[in-house]
């Protein structure tokens, strides 16, 4: 019966995630810690597993939308997939209360990120950036400064470092926001794969407790995201920044 409650929760927290376009597994830590009282570890690889999913059908929209550039998405995922899989292992070795705070701080700072991407997206509004991607040894700089240290965070925190890697992607690679957007859901699939086996491994990864996040988040995105355009620009930026606040705030009560 529990998992059916879960289910019916993350439905609601997916609808909220689909309109602001978030994948949200920082506030997806926070609701299993402080409602339904799971373990921060758990909680930590329930959500960054269950990224991988709604990160594999964003990926495939996006391809198809043209949007996913594949040289820069593989190399930056794989490289990400390392640091992900060797910070889970050091995460399950942090006390519990301290990565709590951990996690909320690195979900403040995310909603900085966020602010700040909006900022610079509004000033780029009325340009057309072309993607202007680095070779040579200036690409495997920015792959490995970008795949490893946001997959690092990923395995620490769980959370997608989606703010992170699409600045990332826009300032080191030269992509556009759009190319940015659409690469960065490529990057997140081997980050959560590898952080969530790592995770499974060291007993920190529920499986009934994935399939309740992950079909309640699944069908609950489909919905909010249909809403998105209904609704007045601003609303949704504040709404998209104040996501994972709130999900830092519920951490920390």
């Amino acid at each position: 019966m529990c998992m059916v409650i879960v289910a019916l929760t993350m439905l609601a927290v997916g609808v909220c995630l689909g309109f602001v376009g978030a994948g949200g597994s920082g506030f997806i830590i926070s609701i299993l810690t402080t409602i339904f009282g799971f373990s921060i570890h758990t909680a930590l690889g329930t959500a960054l597993s269950a990224m991988f999913f709604s990160s594999v059908s964003g990926a495939i929209s996006h391809y198809r939308e043209g949007n996913t550039i594949l040289k820069v998405g593989i190399p930056v995922g794989l490289i990400g997939a390392v640091g992900a899989w060797i910070s889970s292992g050091f995460s399950a070795q942090i006390d519990s209360h301290i990565l709590r705070w951990m996690t909320a701080g690195i979900l403040l700072l995310s909603a900085v990120i966020l602010w700040g991407r909006m900022i610079l997206i509004s000033r780029k509004k009325d340009t057309i950036q072309e993607d202007k991607v680095p070779i040579g040894l200036r690409f495997w700089f920015a792959a490995i400064t970008v795949g490893f240290v946001t997959g690092v965070l990923s395995g620490l925190f769980g959370i997608g470092s989606t703010p992170f890697i699409q600045i990332g992607l826009m300032i080191l690679f030269g992509l556009s926001v759009q190319k940015s957007a659409g690469t960065t859901m490529l990057v997140i699939i081997p980050i959560a794969l590898a952080g969530g086996e790592n995770n499974y491994r060291l007993g920190y990864l529920d499986i009934k407790l994935l399939i309740a996040v992950v079909i309640g988040t699944m069908v609950g995105s489909y919905i909010g995201a249909k809403f998105t355009k209904r609704v007045p620009e601003i609303y949704l930026k504040i709404a998209m920044v104040l996501v994972p606040t709130l999900g830092a705030i519920f951490l920390v009560l």
